[in-house]
């Protein structure tokens, strides 16, 4: 990725090189104006991609018979000597080079003489950002997706390394029933590759070549979009010249796809907080992934989780920067679109750390299967009693009223379901008077009941950890310790 370069004048003040446009005016632009429009410092980033676009461009140019080949290959040439520059971080951002499209194209002329100023010839800058931030982004979503995939491998290997662990599952943060940690973590794993899905779809809808929109209205050179699109990867080129440059939908769709990878990190980093935590006690932080306090010698602070929930606040304000930006734009291009690229940039650059560290972190998690185990019995365990009843006929919602009442004399008397015995269960109703009903007040037969397609249940994990394997997005299988 291409960073921006540091602006920095050259040791003999040369006059700034003149703009486009300037032929349309008489006075000079203000300083205060040059300074508020300028976008370099932002999109310069976009400079290889930038330049993959010139030389497809300047190559169609060439074929449409409206340059001669001794200046394609001139331009070609000198493209590429920019690009090396950039990529060798040789480039120096000159005053004058508004944006990152200026900059390539003085650098260019700098090295190839007035030819230079022929690359711009039958596009607008219009067309040109659109192409560069979808060819950029392309390659980001690419990247993320990889990022994903490893986080899902990292998830795999503690489900797998937790098949024996129980703890309870919760609904409103109360303590709800049993359920195996190596579910609880196929569960993140499910969020993680809808979120794959969704980058997926929005790739193929981005990849669509706006080069050749020109300004709003099309190019007017017999420019052949459809090998411009093959040449640069694009699956086709854009058929509206109004809405191609105008279009930032792939930026919204992306966003919205990266703030929802971001609410999905942020809800299992809570989880590794509220876990790590000596009021659950269920998870060992690792030390490498931990903070100590300035203050206080006895903390162990879960800085990586709360770092990861605290930043996806900046990839959702992301998406709504930019839904702001676009809801009141009339066709075709507007200035206001410059203001896109800030938000995503930031958006991508606080996501993909927090993806790599996940990944490395989960695996180095140790459960405390001791502590999980003890919560994940006691009053858990309250519906597989009332299945208990139902399954010898008893209408579920009079089962329901009948262990409702055993739970509330439990508590009265500071007693867990599992301390009840069969005469006590029978004062309740005649049907708990069977060895059978205090075999269900078990955490391992609660979880072993749930072999329902989906269920908690140590097979379906087993089968759903193969499955993945089969899709090549886990590793090969490690040894497993059985409780």
């Amino acid at each position: 990725m291409s960073t921006p370069p540091r602006r920095r004048a050259p040791a003999r003040r040369a006059k700034a090189p003149a703009k486009p446009w300037e032929g349309r005016f008489s006075a000079a632009t203000d300083a205060l104006v040059e300074a508020f429009t300028v976008s370099v410092e932002s999109d310069f980033r976009l400079a290889t991609q930038d330049i993959a676009g010139s030389v497809a461009h300047v190559r169609s140019l060439g074929r449409a018979g409206i340059l001669p080949p001794r200046e394609i290959t001139r331009l070609e040439r000198g493209l590429r000597a920019v690009e090396r520059e950039i990529r060798a971080g040789r480039f120096r951002v000159r005053p004058g080079d508004e944006d990152v499209h200026m900059a390539v194209e003085r650098r260019l002329t700098e090295l190839v003489g007035e030819v230079g100023g022929k690359v711009h010839t039958g596009r607008s800058r219009n067309d040109q950002v659109a192409t560069d931030l979808r060819l950029w982004l392309r390659e980001q979503i690419d990247t993320i997706d990889s990022e994903i995939a490893a986080l899902i491998a990292a998830l795999g290997i503690c489900a797998e390394r937790d098949l024996d662990v129980a703890l309870p599952g919760y609904t409103h943060l109360q303590r709800a029933q049993p359920v195996l940690l190596a579910h609880h973590w196929l569960a993140y794993v499910e969020m993680l590759l809808r979120d794959q899905g969704r980058l997926r779809d929005c790739r193929q809808r981005l990849n669509v070549l706006p080069l050749g929109a020109g300004a709003l209205a099309g190019s007017g050179f017999a420019i052949d979009r459809a090998r411009v699109a093959r040449e640069l990867g694009f699956a086709s080129a854009s058929r509206t010249s109004l809405d191609a440059v105008s279009d930032r939908d792939f930026v919204v769709e992306f966003l919205a796809a990266a703030a929802l990878i971001a609410v999905h990190l942020s809800r299992l980093a809570e989880e590794i907080v509220l876990w790590s935590g000596e009021e659950f006690g269920f998870i060992d932080l690792p030390d490498a992934f931990a903070t100590g306090s300035s203050m206080m010698p006895q903390k162990k602070n879960p800085d990586v989780a709360e770092l990861t929930r605290g930043r996806s606040g900046r990839v959702i304000g992301a998406l709504v920067a930019v839904l702001t930006m676009l809801k009141g734009l009339p066709l075709a291009y507007n200035r206001d679109l410059q203001e896109d690229k800030p938000p995503l940039f930031e958006a991508i650059d606080v996501l993909r750390p927090c993806l790599q560290i996940m990944a490395r972190m989960m695996p180095r998690l140790r459960p405390r299967r001791e502590r999980m185990a003890g919560a994940a019995g006691g009053f858990a365990l309250a519906t597989e009693l009332a299945d208990f009843l139902v399954g010898r006929g008893l209408p579920f919602r009079q089962a329901h009223a009948v262990v409702g009442r055993i739970v509330g004399a439990c508590v009265e008397q500071g007693r867990a379901l599992e301390d009840l015995s069969r005469r006590d269960l029978a004062a309740f109703h005649p049907l708990l008077d069977h060895v059978a009903a205090r075999r269900v007040l078990s955490v391992d037969a609660a979880i072993a009941r749930r072999r329902i397609s989906g269920g908690t249940a140590r097979r379906n994990a087993e089968q759903r950890l193969a499955e993945l394997r089969t899709d090549g997005l886990l590793g090969p299988a490690r040894g497993r310790r059985r409780g």
